[in-house]
């Protein structure tokens, strides 16, 4: 094994991180829209546009760690 395999597989952790970050947030949306069910639409468009930057990290990770293999 390689130093260039080593730093892919660090890149790809950005997903593992990504996931737990999802879990976190759609627990906490869910604890807030059976608090105050009337503000659901507001608190459902704050919570895509929350999982759609940490899904985008996990996507930059795997993209870097592609990067590191093949270049």
């Amino acid at each position: 094994m390689n130093l260039t395999s080593i730093g892919a597989a660090i890149a790809v952790f950005t997903g593992l991180g990504a996931g737990i970050g999802i879990g976190v947030a759609t627990s906490k949306a869910t604890d807030a829209v059976a608090r105050q069910p009337e503000a659901d639409g507001k608190i459902m468009k704050l919570l895509l546009l929350g999982c759609a930057l940490a899904e985008a990290t996990a996507i930059y990770g795997f993209v870097v760690a592609i990067m590191i293999l093949f270049t």
